[in-house]
């Protein structure tokens, strides 16, 4: 027996009503379960869709469908890193190594300095500022993209939540970093180089996850997901 089409919208609606968001989630237990209910329905042809399907979803065990999204969440993190270190990695590669490199020794230069406390807060103070704004757009980007489509992408909702998470981490290092920064002048090289490369790693991870990354999200998603294209 094949499930008729809405039998299978019926299997997404089941799937969201049991706390399962995601599009590519969704599609992925749909086809499960459908599989599932049909050979349910030839071994037992008295059964209703509806008693199959509840037959199907037992499968999954006391949690439901917990499981299934906790583990697509694992995998998706270790590939949502192997995609930020790809962009990173490009960061040292020509024309964008000579950015690295000035950036590098721009906070070399400025943690040297007599005034390195004050300008060093205010830089980042600025930064901060601007991510910021960027991090309130990208909101408002993400509800724009859920209204139109309809549907949130399970990768999709992870660079923009990452993006957010990795913002909120550099006040917390500043904060540390601005405490013990006070006569930083007098620090050796072995200290001021590594707070200026840590310094110019933030810098780029930060812009990579919450500007590079979301304006190559559609890119990404198409690459990841082929029926993307055609929602």
């Amino acid at each position: 027996m094949t499930l008729t089409n809405q039998q299978i919208e019926q299997l997404y609606t089941f799937t969201r009503q049991h706390f399962v968001e995601h599009y590519d989630v969704q599609t992925e237990l749909v086809d499960h379960l459908a599989n599932d209910i049909e050979q349910i329905l030839e071994d037992k042809s008295t059964l209703t869709f509806e008693q199959a399907r509840d037959i199907s979803f037992k499968k999954f065990g006391i949690f439901g469908f917990m499981d299934v999204v906790e583990e697509k969440q694992k995998q998706l993190n270790k590939k949502y890193y192997k995609i930020i270190l790809s962009f990173v990695k490009d960061w040292f590669r020509l024309p964008n190594l000579i950015a690295t490199i000035t950036l590098f020794f721009f906070f070399y230069t400025l943690l040297t300095s007599n005034l390195s406390s004050m300008y060093f807060m205010g830089i980042w103070i600025l930064y901060i500022v601007y991510l910021s704004i960027k991090l309130y757009q990208l909101k408002k980007e993400v509800k724009i993209r859920k209204k139109k489509s309809g549907k949130l992408w399970l990768l999709e909702d992870f660079i923009f939540k990452q993006g957010a998470a990795n913002t909120a981490l550099v006040p917390i290092y500043i904060f540390q970093l601005f405490i013990n920064i006070e006569g930083i002048a007098n620090f050796e090289w072995y200290v001021t180089i590594p707070i200026a490369l840590i310094s110019s790693i933030i810098i780029i991870v930060g812009y990579i996850s919450l500007i590079v990354l979301p304006q190559k999200a559609e890119k990404l998603l198409e690459k990841h997901y082929p029926e993307y294209k055609l929602v």
